[in-house]
């Protein structure tokens, strides 16, 4: 398995894999067929100093991917802060990759002035927390009703890990 940046060749295959784990899990930001990105607007997105796209390569297929974005815009006040999302091929849940997809960021964020980690992550979704906690986040809040899924509003809790 090779952890490395997305490239704007990988387009097609990531939008495969995003949109296959949006129908996997339960615990994506959107519902299965909402994500409405074309690979041509992704090349776009790749190219944008905001957005850093990691993903997890096994035998030429992408099976996770992470993204560590600025999601308040690049000032200089909050430009020391990424927000993440992770997600994985259910076949490969349990594998550690997940892990390696962290590790791999981490060392990409310390060379490039991250100071500030965060996420956020449905309060149910055990596994997700497991992962979160190993690699250093911390529970900072929670929202409430801030996600609806199959007909129930979900709390989240606010995580992050300061480097």
């Amino acid at each position: 398995m090779i952890i490395r940046r997305l490239r704007a060749a990988d387009a097609a295959a990531y939008l495969e894999l995003v949109n296959t784990t949006d129908v996997e899990s339960d615990f994506m930001m959107q519902e299965p067929g909402e994500r409405q990105m074309t690979a041509f607007q992704l090349v776009i997105s790749i190219n944008s100093p905001a957005n850093n796209i990691f993903v997890a390569e096994e035998n030429g297929n992408l099976i996770g991917q992470l993204i560590a974005f600025n999601m308040y815009g690049r000032n200089k006040r909050v430009i020391h802060v990424v927000h993440i999302g992770i997600s994985i091929l259910k076949t490969h849940w349990g594998k550690g990759i997940g892990t390696k997809l962290f590790d791999y960021m981490e060392k990409w964020a310390a060379e490039n002035g991250v100071k500030r980690l965060e996420l956020s992550v449905m309060t149910h979704n055990e596994r997700g927390i497991a992962l979160y906690k190993k690699m250093g986040f911390e529970i900072e809040g929670i929202k409430k009703s801030s996600i609806f899924v199959n007909g129930v509003y979900v709390d989240e809790y606010l995580m992050s890990k300061i480097l």
